[in-house]
């Protein structure tokens, strides 16, 4: 076997396609989008090196035309789930024994195919199944999952790199890193295909072996998804992707042995019970699962008395609204001062008024529809309890209609006390809700800012005063994860923010970063020593 230090390439952010009219791009995204709506697509499961069809199979549509059919997917079942661990446990002694250079060479080769080959057909495949506009795929599905994998080849390399200072006279001290002992679940969400992407194939990176279920509303692009590491030279039983009811898949994981560690981004309540269930079975384990998650939001925008009010605006259009506010980093409560709240106020309303609602097609559409009935009828009974409630008043939106796509219209709440039911509870759509506080309460509202919410994924301050940025810097040091200054509080990039939150929004790992490539690998310290003693006696035992 060869050997040798190698250097991998570095990494780059991928460039963003801006998708103008009469870009080449822009064409090729369409003519994706019409291949893709042309077809009707079969999607199995992949076990080990089988593709898996069932009897039992699920309906896949757009959240934007729920009449159209993309596909059907095919449901496992309990047995399924014990084939795709039996089919991770055969390949984990081959792929982990794969020296590590090879591994990065497998998923460099994938970030070149979404890259390239794959670029349209994977961010046609995000605008169809989850209902994103051509941009916010682009960033999603091209860039940032790209990015992930170039980047983490990089921390892999690094990780490796890293040895003990010191090695006195005739000892070599030295550490390597081993995969952990056993398999990975990977439980991803619909509202990234990146992320959905990074969590299992970060995971596998470090040697790894990994059974991935994705949320069923984003299993038209993880099917891709997987096509494409499987073409990068992934080996067959490395990554497993099944479908199929959550709590029977559960019932499989979390019961057997060899459940080495979960990487999980999705609800609070459903990390929680996860977290239950591990601790329930932990007797059960042949060793301590690792559990890493990223969950819910609350995201704040705090702006002070001294900000820009445009730069403000912006910032609270834009954190709220893109991708409909089914960011976990989503602007969903905004603090305004009364001074400035006559004026923002109305160029929000402009702002949102300009909004085009509808499907994906249209590139004109700044807004799209929600990902499925289940949120839209939420979202709909919280704007309905706001229309009735004496403590709330709807100042731009309120409207929704589902008879085609699930869509909502951007909705700005105004909440009359702090501590309103929608500036405390997720609500993981496109409705924001303000309080507008005295501009001489400023030091009270950095305190209201902080306890108000469990989670503490994300936050900005809007100001232009540098001891108010500092004051609001240090109070709220503990209320986000990734916290912004003069921009909103969305749109992390790897390489530059890492992503993750603390509190009730999950373990704070930070997704895009060495740190959390370190929580799948398992050190190991060695000690060799060229000149061991013979004698058990120390000088100390010496006679005088």
């Amino acid at each position: 076997m060869l050997k040798g230090f190698f250097n991998v390439p570095t990494p780059a952010n991928e460039p963003t396609y801006s998708y103008a009219p009469g870009s080449k791009e822009r064409e090729r995204l369409k003519e994706a989008l019409r291949d893709a709506l042309s077809n009707v697509s079969d999607i199995p499961m992949f076990i080990g090196n089988k593709e898996i069809r069932t009897n039992d199979k699920g309906e896949l549509r757009p959240p934007h035309n729920h009449k159209h059919l993309l596909g059907y997917y095919h449901k496992g079942n309990k047995k399924h789930v014990e084939d795709a661990i039996h089919a991770a446990l055969m390949a984990k002694n081959d792929w982990e024994n794969l020296p590590w250079e090879h591994r990065a060479a497998i998923f460099l080769k994938a970030a070149d195919l979404i890259s390239g080959k794959y670029r349209y057909k994977l961010n046609a495949a995000t605008m169809l199944g989850q209902s994103k506009n051509a941009f916010q795929a682009e960033i999603d599905s091209a860039c940032e999952i790209v990015d992930f994998l170039r980047f983490n080849v990089k921390y892999m390399s690094e990780i490796y790199a890293q040895q003990p200072p010191i090695s006195p006279e005739g000892v070599w001290n030295r550490v390597e890193q081993r995969p952990l002992e056993g398999f990975i679940f990977a439980l991803t969400p619909f509202n990234f295909t990146a992320i959905a992407g990074n969590l299992p194939s970060c995971v596998a990176m470090m040697g790894n072996v990994v059974v991935w279920k994705p949320a069923d509303t984003q299993i038209y692009a993880a099917h891709l998804l997987m096509e494409i590491f499987l073409e990068a030279g992934v080996p067959p039983g490395v990554i497993n992707l099944i479908y199929g009811h959550g709590p029977d898949i559960g019932d499989v994981i979390f019961s057997h042995p060899d459940f080495a560690g979960i990487h999980f981004t999705g609800s609070t309540a459903v990390f929680q019970e996860i977290w239950k269930t591990i601790g329930h079975h932990i007797h059960k384990y042949k060793s301590y699962p690792r559990i890493v998650g990223e969950t819910g939001g609350k995201d704040f925008i705090l702006v002070h008395p001294s900000a820009d009010v445009n730069v403000a605006n912006t910032a609270i259009v834009r954190g709220a609204f893109e991708y409909q506010g089914q960011k976990c980093s989503a602007a969903s409560r905004v603090y305004v001062p009364k001074s400035l709240w006559s004026t923002l106020k109305e160029s929000m309303i402009t702002d949102i008024n300009s909004f085009k609602v509808g499907p994906v097609e249209d590139f004109g559409n700044f807004i799209n529809a929600v990902i499925d009935e289940k949120s839209f009828d939420k979202l709909a009974r919280y704007i309905d309890q706001a229309k009735a409630d004496e403590d709330a008043e709807i100042i731009v939106g309120g409207n929704y209609d589902k008879s085609e796509g699930y869509f909502i219209h951007p909705t700005v709440i105004l909440a009359k006390k702090p501590d309103y039911v929608t500036m405390r509870e997720e609500l993981f759509g496109p409705v924001l809700t303000i309080y507008v506080y005295e501009d001489e309460k400023w030091e009270e509202t950095l305190e209201l800012v902080n306890q108000t919410s469990v989670y503490a994924l994300t936050g900005s301050v809007i100001a232009q005063d540098r001891y108010a940025i500092e004051q609001a810097s240090n109070a709220l040091r503990n209320a986000a994860g990734n916290f912004y200054i003069n921009d909103k509080c969305t749109g992390a990039v790897v390489g530059q923010q890492p992503f993750g939150g603390a509190r009730g929004s999950g373990t704070n790992d930070k997704a895009g970063s060495m740190i959390n490539l370190l929580r799948w690998v398992s050190p190991r310290t060695i000690k060799e020593s060229f000149n061991p003693p013979t004698d058990y006696r120390y000088p100390f035992l010496e006679q005088e």
